[in-house]
């Protein structure tokens, strides 16, 4: 079935068309470490849904781009990540939201946690207040949550002081990074991590957690998605690219294509995609969008641009 191996890596869409050189630079340079890290993985034979994996690591740990450290803060001024993966061979998959303290999330959403019945969370001192509320007919609120302060979060990003790795944040476009996989045996994965949009609320999910939007894979393709995440959510963008090839036939860059130009509604967003045969693809509506790929005959690509 798999005709050699390819990889995709990508770094977010929507670049300002001002970056500076040196930075983009900077970036090319991640994407080529992080493409040729996992290259000689596959080479080495080690599985799709590990390669991803060790990818978006590498991307993590670099406060580059938006993901693990370097992530951009929430309207409190703390981080908050989301990440997700998925093995093509049996649909398995993993995600987390609001992670504050894990260092690779992209690993614990790749781990998966102990599991415990509902049970297990119901006291019999809940139970009973519960009925007491009951009986009162009345809700209970906790009154512990602190009221002020909200007043005061709205004003952080108009500061034209504040600075994300040395850039004023209008310089530097809060995105998502991602990694896609097909190994030598024609297995698809695929990951995605990101610290979400810089002043956001507290609590707030975007795609990149979000299996069918963010990220999804299966035995035909693996994909990765980047952007607004509203617009990619609403049009389960990664599921279609494998719905299109699954039921309309379509080939790896023709669904990518289809779903870029018709299933976005006005949103950007941006995607890379492997196929099962060894195909690598990509597709942006925004400016820009930071990526590389390679496949097993020799080709590789790193760009920013169209």
């Amino acid at each position: 079935m798999g005709s050699g191996w390819a990889i995709a890596v990508h770094g977010g869409a929507g670049v300002d068309p001002n970056l500076p050189k040196e930075r983009q630079e900077e970036a090319k340079q991640l994407l080529t470490r992080c493409l040729n890290l996992g290259i000689s993985a596959l080479r080495s034979s080690v599985s799709a849904i590990d390669v991803v994996e060790l990818v978006v690591r590498e991307l993590e740990s670099d406060p580059l781009f938006n993901s693990g450290r370097g992530s951009a803060l929430t309207a409190k001024g703390t981080v908050e990540m989301e990440a997700s993966i998925m093995d093509g061979p049996e649909r398995r998959c993993g995600a987390v939201s609001g992670i504050t303290t894990v260092k690779n999330p992209i690993s614990l959403a790749r781990l998966g946690v102990e599991m415990v019945d509902n049970d297990y969370f119901i006291t019999e001192d809940n139970v009973g207040m519960l009925k007491l509320a009951k009986e009162a007919n009345s809700i209970l609120f906790d009154y512990r949550i602190p009221i002020g302060g909200l007043e005061s979060c709205s004003s952080v990003v108009e500061n034209p002081l504040l600075q994300m790795n040395g850039l004023p944040i209008s310089v530097y476009a809060p995105e998502t990074v991602g990694c896609v996989v097909v190994d030598s045996q024609g297995r698809c994965a695929a990951a995605t991590s990101t610290g979400g949009l810089m002043n956001k609320m507290t609590g707030r999910i975007g795609d990149s957690p979000l299996i069918g939007a963010g990220t999804y894979a299966c035995d035909l393709c693996g994909v990765s998605c980047t952007g607004e995440g509203e617009a990619i959510i609403r049009g389960t963008l990664a599921r279609d690219v494998a719905a299109l090839m699954e039921y309309k036939g379509l080939g790896l860059q023709e669904a990518v294509d289809y779903v870029i130009g018709k299933r976005l509604d006005g949103g950007k967003a941006g995607l890379i995609a492997v196929s099962n045969r060894g195909e690598v693809a990509c597709g942006f509506n925004s400016v820009g969008m930071f990526r590389g790929c390679a496949t097993e005959d020799g080709f590789m690509e790193v760009g920013i641009w169209e």
